[in-house]
């Protein structure tokens, strides 16, 4: 295996944002039988190391493309675009005064008459939001000049606002459980 491939080389892929999920699938498994450390156990050390890092890889590859937060970074990130830069801002005051709705309604779920169906439809409601961010880096990924990849950059942000936000709500739910 070449440690310099990308990951959508690794698995045999068209570099792009949309991925066909059932054939990364696939070629994760084919990968993995063929590279479990169990197989060199009996292996020289080195073998077994390598065998050991190519897993590893295998396994980063495939959580980075199965999850679109992951994999619109990783595309940036291949592009030299930051993601993570903690001086970036979101300039998008509708965005904004958004999630610190959001941010409120979360707070009020546990004091709302029936929590559980408030979550339920807070949940939903965030979803749809995700899922609107995940069609508008479809769509900018495949025109994918210098414009379009800022505007993946500024959604990649709204994403991971969104990620937390969803994993805020799912401890709520625990805790309402």
């Amino acid at each position: 295996m070449d440690f310099s491939q990308s990951y959508f080389e690794l698995f045999g892929l068209e570099e792009g944002f949309e991925v066909d999920l059932k054939a990364l699938s696939s070629r994760y498994q084919s990968l993995q039988k063929a590279l479990h450390p169990d197989k060199f156990v009996n292996a020289p050390e080195r073998e077994r190391r390598i065998s050991l890092q190519q897993a590893a890889l295998v396994n980063t590859a495939f959580q980075t493309l199965k999850d679109p937060l992951a994999r619109a970074r990783y595309l940036l990130e291949s592009k030299g675009l930051a993601t993570d830069n903690e001086k970036t801002t979101i300039r998008d005051i509708e965005f904004l005064e958004q999630q610190i709705e959001l941010r409120e309604e979360l707070a009020d779920i546990r004091d709302a008459s029936d929590p559980l169906a408030s979550l339920l439809d807070f949940m939903g409601q965030v979803e749809q939001t995700v899922k609107g961010c995940i069609n508008t880096l479809k769509q900018n990924f495949v025109v994918a000049d210098e414009a379009a990849l800022q505007r993946c950059q500024m959604t990649v942000h709204q994403l991971q606002f969104l990620y937390r936000l969803r994993q805020e709500a799912e401890a709520l739910e625990e805790d309402l459980l």
